[in-house]
C-alpha cells in the first residue's frame, strides 16, 4: 500500500495540516515589513519578536517531545495547531509591543507542540527505507505552504494590513479540526506505555540537552543549531533587507519567495528519497550547507531583480533539501522509543539557533544591512567545515 494512503491516510492528512498551518504563516511573510514600519519598530525588535517565539519554542520543546511518547502524537499536533491560531490572531489586534510579544512567545509554544509531534507520528508509521520519503513529504508540504501562503497574504493585505494575520488563525483553526476528527493516532495506548518504561524519566531542559550530549546524532544536533544560526540571520531580515535596499513592495517579496521556493517542495516530493539514499545524509547535507553560505553570500552583490530571483532560488532550494535531510539523519541514528526525544531536541537545537539569530541579525542590520547576510554565509560555511568531521562522517547511515 502506497506510503500516503496507509493507515487511514495519515500521510496526506498530516501533509494536509502542516500545509494549512504554515501557510497560516507564510500568508504574514510579506507584510511584516509594511506592519513593523507602521508600528514604528526596528530592526532590533523585529530581533527580538523571532526570538521571543523561538525561546518558548526552546524551553517546551524536549518536554513536548517526550508528552509526544507518552500521551500519543495526535494531541499533541491538535494542541499546538489550537495554540498557533490563537497566536495569529493576537498577533493581528495587537497594537503594541507586549501584545505582539505575547503572540510569538504562544505562537513558539505551538510550534513545540506541533513538530515534534509530527515527525514522531512520520517514524512510527515508516520503515528505515521509507523515513527519507515521509520526511520528505513533510517538508514539501511545509515548504508549499510557504510558496502559496507569501502569495495569499500579499494579496490579502490589499483587504487591511491585518487581515493576513485572521486568515493565519482560520487556517490554523481548520487544521486542528481535520486533525481532531480524521488522523489516527500513531501508536496504540500499550505501545505508548511500553515506550515509557523503557525511556529514562522526565528531567529538567538542561537535563535533557546534557543527555543528548550522549546520543549517537550529537553531532546532528550541533549542526541543527549553527544552520538554524545561520538561516536566522538570513530569514529574518529577507523582507527587511529588500524593502530598504531595493524598495520592493509586499507583491515584490511574495512573487521572490514563491519562485525560490517552489522547487524545494517539487525535489522533495520527486527526489528526496532518491538523493538521500544515492548519496547519503552527510553528503547531501555538506553539499546544501556550502552551496547556501555561497549563496547568501551572493545576495549581496546582486542589483537586478531577476539576478536576486535566481539566487534565493538556491538558497531555498539548498536549504528545503537540508531541513528534512537532517531530520532524516537523526531519526535514522534515534532508537525506536526515542522517536519524540529525538525530534524535541531537533525542535530544541533549532529554537537556541533561532533565538540568538534573529537578535544577532538585528542588531547587525540596524548598523549595515548587509551585515546580517555576512554573518549568516560565515555561519553556514561553518557548518559545513563542521560535517567534514570524521564523526560527522561516520553518521552517514
Amino acid at each position: 500500500m502506497s506510503l500516503l494512503t496507509r493507515n487511514r491516510g495519515s500521510m496526506l492528512l498530516l501533509m494536509l495540516n502542516i500545509f494549512l498551518a504554515f501557510m497560516g504563516i507564510g500568508l504574514v511573510v510579506p507584510i511584516m515589513p509594511t506592519y513593523m514600519n507602521e508600528l514604528h519598530m526596528s530592526g532590533k525588535i523585529v530581533g527580538l519578536l523571532v526570538a521571543a517565539f523561538s525561546l518558548t519554542q526552546l524551553l517546551l520543546s524536549p518536554l513536548a517531545g517526550r508528552m509526544s511518547d507518552s500521551w500519543g502524537r495526535k494531541k499533541m499536533i491538535v494542541a499546538g495547531l489550537v495554540v498557533f491560531a490563537i497566536s495569529e490572531i493576537l498577533f493581528g489586534i495587537a497594537n503594541g509591543a507586549v501584545l505582539l510579544f505575547v503572540s510569538r512567545m504562544l505562537g513558539g509554544v505551538g510550534s513545540a507542540l506541533i513538530m515534534p509531534s509530527v515527525m514522531a507520528y512520520v517514524a512510527d508509521t515508516t520503515t528505515m527505507e521509507e523515513r527519507a520519503k515521509g520526511m520528505g513529504y513533510i517538508n514539501a508540504a511545509i515548504s508549499t505552504g510557504f510558496i502559496i501562503g507569501p502569495g495569499i497574504g500579499g494579496y490579502i493585505a490589499d483587504l487591511g494590513i491585518r487581515m493576513p494575520f485572521f486568515f493565519a488563525g482560520a487556517a490554523g483553526a481548520v487544521a486542528a479540526i481535520i486533525t481532531l476528527i480524521i488522523l489516527p493516532e500513531s501508536k496504540s495506548r500499550e505501545q505508548l506505555n511500553g515506550a515509557n518504561k523503557k525511556e529514562e524519566a522526565n528531567g529538567s531542559l538542561l537535563s535533557q540537552l546534557a543527555r543528548s550530549y550522549r546520543e549517537p546524532y550529537f553531532m546532528s544536533l550541533v549542526i541543527v543549531f549553527v544552520l538554524a544560526f545561520g538561516l536566522a540571520n538570513y530569514e529574518t531580515v529577507f523582507g527587511l533587507f529588500v524593502d530598504h535596499k531595493f524598495g520592493f513592495t509586499p507583491k515584490d517579496i511574495s512573487f521572490i519567495i514563491t519562485f525560490g521556493s517552489i522547487s524545494g517542495a517539487v525535489v522533495q516530493v520527486t527526489a528526496f528519497g532518491w538523493l538521500l539514499n544515492r548519496f547519503g545524509e552527510n553528503r547531501v547535507i555538506s553539499t546544501c550547507l556550502l552551496v547556501a553560505g555561497v549563496f547568501v553570500l551572493l545576495t549581496l552583490f546582486v542589483h537586478v531583480y531577476w539576478a536576486i530571483i535566481v539566487v534565493t532560488f538556491i538558497v531555498f532550494l539548498a536549504t528545503d533539501i537540508l531541513r528534512p535531510a537532517i531530520s532524516t539523519q537523526m531519526s535514522k541514528l534515534a532508537g525506536e522509543h526515542q522517536q519524540g526525544f529525538v525530534a524535541g531536541m531537533n525542535s530544541a537545537y533549532t529554537s537556541l539557533g533561532n533565538i540568538a539569530g534573529p537578535v544577532v541579525a538585528g542588531l547587525l542590520f540596524d548598523l549595515n544591512v548587509n551585515y546580517p547576510y555576512i554573518a549568516s554565509s560565515l555561519i553556514l560555511i561553518a557548518s559545513f567545515l563542521l560535517t567534514l568531521r570524521p564523526s560527522m562522517r561516520k553518521a552517514r547511515v
